[in-house]
């Protein structure tokens, strides 16, 4: 079995019409989208269209539950798209599973118990980002049977082998390679490449192969977009949010 996996497009049209073409040369079996899919500057609505028309399953994020239910105040990545959507939009957004389980394989936006909690990377106070520890990671897999874990979230690919042998797999972001967040404490997320991200796995008789695709596409529309937010546009142009001046000098 071939299965591809893309995460955390938050409205990027031009990033995931990047990703199509490459996507159908590695002929997978199935398609599966971890969620996160309109939130952001962009285009979620022109977003929206393409995704309810590749007929992909996917997984409710913590930004598309947040768009069906509003928190108060409301978020600037929602204020954006909000005013952008239709209620057919909202239909399948309402319609979208927190959870799913295919073919001995788990999908979840962040972690199996919630939509927020990082899990295979962990915020240091110091805010910069790196692999969480393999404990933290083993004890929020808890004790799902699937040989294959996925999430997406934070937006940076990975992939770690629990010392059972199941295999949680992150494919990274396709159209946001970059954001920063207060909770815990303030800190980044950088993939590193402007670069639309996204996974293909194949089932093997000795575990899952992963291949991160990392796909190349012009920027100037999107960062041209994105120009009213100084961290959407740094990392929409090159993959990397600069660390503010406060955390240089702690």
């Amino acid at each position: 079995m071939r299965l591809a996996v893309v995460a955390d497009i938050h409205g990027n049209l031009d990033a995931l019409q990047a990703v199509l073409p490459d996507l159908l040369r590695q002929s997978p079996d199935l398609v599966v989208n971890l969620g996160d899919c309109l939130s952001g500057p962009l285009w979620p609505l022109e977003t929206a269209d393409l995704l309810i028309d590749l007929n992909w399953l996917t997984i409710r994020g913590n930004h598309d539950r947040w768009l069906t239910t509003p928190p108060d105040p409301i978020g600037a990545w929602e204020a954006e798209a909000l005013p952008r959507l239709t209620p057919a939009h909202h239909t399948w957004l309402a319609a979208l599973p927190p959870t799913a389980t295919i073919d001995n394989i788990f999908l979840c936006h962040a972690t199996p118990q919630d939509d927020l909690t990082y899990w295979l990377d962990a915020p240091l106070s110091t805010g910069e980002m790196v692999r969480a520890d393999l404990t933290q990671i083993a004890d929020r897999a808890g004790d799902l049977p699937q040989s294959l874990l996925l999430c997406g979230h934070t937006h940076i690919a990975r992939a770690v082998r629990l010392l059972d042998g199941r295999m949680i797999v992150n494919p990274g972001s396709i159209g946001c390679p970059g954001y920063t967040d207060d909770s815990p404490w303030p800190h980044r997320a950088c993939a590193g490449t402007p670069y639309a991200a996204y996974a293909v796995l194949d089932r093997t008789p000795h575990g899952w192969a992963v291949a991160h695709r990392q796909i190349p596409y012009d920027t100037t529309r999107a960062v041209a977009r994105a120009h009213a937010d100084p961290d959407w546009s740094a990392a929409l142009a090159t993959g990397w949010i600069p660390a503010p001046q406060s955390w240089i000098s702690m």
